[in-house]
């Protein structure tokens, strides 16, 4: 019994090679038509002016001295007409002040002048015993532009002018091997390196761009991501003091029928009205607040800080080195919950930055009331210890919190550096809840 053949594996199907080597022709031919987005001069993004001047200046320089030279070789040593050494000379030399803002396009002029002055070469009597099919002069002006193209062009494109150098050279050892003294093949060696060099010298100019810009956006992200976390931080504490409030409502509401004898029925229905009202309320806090937690943090236990602890600040701040003193004239009794959180906590940001970048500074702390508003002030000299700071550059974020507590109670903070080195934190916020026009109705 015969058996069944086993069914051969499916092949990948490949592309034939005259057809992917047309493909890739027309890439690198494209990559010579398509010069790069950035059109600016080189240097051009420089700060300095002086910097995005050079490229032009040494330009020019290289114009001045290539020009006379090619046209002084082209006569005198190969013994060309003067007048065309004239024009083949020009259309080598002033490209070059071209190739600081288009580096490609003078390319091609300056590849096509040198192709077709190699062949104007080949019929002129004094070629022979001299360097073909690139003179001394071309062959300097040609590597100065291939530096202009590298700082600017993709690797694509610096791969197909290599290529298209190489060829050129190639079209001339088999055109004319008795006038050739190899002069091409340093022309490709040398072309080659300085493309690598120059384009490498690119990437790298590039990756720390780019590095720099993700920088950037990481640190605004950073930024944001801190001023939602301290605002989510604000709604938790809020939440804590407004349930309080509300289930104070919500139990007076219900007992005040037990506690006030011969209330009428409309009465007790308002007051129930008022519970219920209010245990909806707290049902809502309760769901916003589970939106405002991470995922898997518990919520904070302890009860929120006070200006009553402000003293336990200093305190701890005084033994980590800092020599601070408080003067608290406020009764912390008298001062309404959010504002008292909101000083308590811009007293602890203010002191932490002290410790963290100016250690052994001298620290007044001062906590008073003027008319309506409970005045906070943390001023600190410079950095009193010849340790370092922990922190040598600070990126603002606690600032971020400071500002947030006092545009909730509808404060005004001020904070910046003083003369003598030292750091000013004042913070006015207000004792009474600002009258709404709503509530003045």
């Amino acid at each position: 019994m015969s058996k069944n053949p086993l069914p051969s594996p499916a092949r990948t199907p490949r592309v034939p090679l005259p057809r992917a080597a047309r493909q890739h022709l027309r890439t690198l031919a494209g990559a010579l038509l398509t010069p790069s987005r950035s059109a600016g001069p080189i240097l051009g993004s420089s700060p300095r002016p002086w910097l995005r001047r050079l490229p032009h200046a040494l330009a020019l320089v290289a114009v001045a001295v290539l020009l006379p030279v090619t046209i002084a070789v082209l006569t005198g040593n190969y013994g060309m007409n003067g007048a065309l050494a004239g024009v083949i000379a020009t259309a080598q030399t002033t490209p070059l002040l071209l190739a600081v803002s288009r580096p490609l396009e003078a390319w091609r002029i300056v590849f096509a002048v040198d192709v077709l002055g190699a062949a104007a070469l080949m019929r002129t009597p004094g070629t022979e015993g001299e360097t073909w099919p690139w003179t001394p002069p071309g062959f300097a002006g040609y590597l100065l532009l291939l530096i202009c193209l590298g700082v600017r062009e993709p690797q694509r494109t610096l791969l197909a002018v290599w290529l298209a150098t190489g060829a050129a050279g190639l079209v001339f050892e088999l055109v004319s091997q008795e006038r050739s003294d190899g002069s091409q093949v340093a022309m490709f060696v040398a072309s080659g390196v300085v493309l690598v060099v120059t384009g490498a010298l690119r990437e790298q100019r590039e990756a720390r761009r780019r590095l720099a810009a993700q920088e950037t956006i990481s640190e605004t992200e950073r930024g944001q991501r801190t001023l939602l976390e301290e605002r989510a931080r604000i709604a938790r504490e809020l939440h804590d003091m407004v349930a309080h409030h509300m289930s104070v409502i919500t139990v007076q509401a219900d007992s005040a029928p037990y506690r006030i004898e011969g209330l009428p029925d409309a009465a007790r229905e308002e007051f129930a009205a008022i519970a219920a009202g209010a245990r909806e309320s707290l049902g809502e806090m309760r769901r916003l607040l589970s939106v405002l937690r991470s995922d898997g943090s518990d919520g904070e236990l302890a009860p929120q800080p006070g200006l009553s602890r402000t003293q336990q600040l200093v305190e701890a701040t005084v033994r980590a080195g800092v020599r601070a003193e408080l003067s608290l004239t406020v009764d912390p009794a008298t001062v309404p919950r959010a504002v008292d959180l909101s000083a308590y906590r811009i007293v602890q940001e203010a002191l932490a930055n002290v410790v963290r970048h100016a250690p052994g500074a001298v620290t007044r702390v001062s906590v008073s009331s003027i008319g309506a508003d409970l005045v906070v002030l943390v001023v600190n000299g410079p950095a009193g210890s010849p340790r370092s700071p922990l922190e040598s550059d600070g990126t603002g974020h606690g600032l971020v919190g400071m500002r947030e507590r006092v545009r909730l109670t509808g404060g005004m903070l001020d904070t910046g550096p003083l003369p003598d080195g030292g750091f000013r934190v004042a913070a006015r916020l207000p004792l009474a809840t600002p009258e709404t026009p709503e509530d003045a109705e």
